[in-house]
């Protein structure tokens, strides 16, 4: 069953925060992932806005959870870390009937 990685933060370092984004695309190819949605200038319905607000589709859980614990990945992470604030990153499973 698909997961979604769903991502929102504040960028607060343009310049730093420019170095994360191509490798992870590549990381995601990696385990099969597909961004479906990532934008800079959302519309909040509800609640605190943040910049920048992605979905992301894993295949399974598994995959997902071994991508954002992957060895390459966790550079990657500390450029996030230190180039955004207030980041929420959830991971939810696919709905199913």
């Amino acid at each position: 069953m698909p997961v979604y990685y769903i991502n929102t933060y504040d960028i607060i370092d343009e310049e730093e925060y420019a170095k994360y984004g191509p490798p992870v695309m590549q990381l995601l190819k990696k385990y099969g992932a597909e961004v479906l949605a990532s934008d800079l200038k959302a519309i909040s319905m509800e609640g605190t806005l943040r910049k920048m607000n992605a979905v992301i589709r894993f295949p399974s859980e598994e995959a997902a959870l071994q991508c954002y614990n992957d060895p390459e990945y966790q550079p990657l992470k500390a450029i996030r870390w230190n180039s955004t604030a207030n980041c929420t990153m959830t991971l939810v499973h696919g709905f199913s009937f």
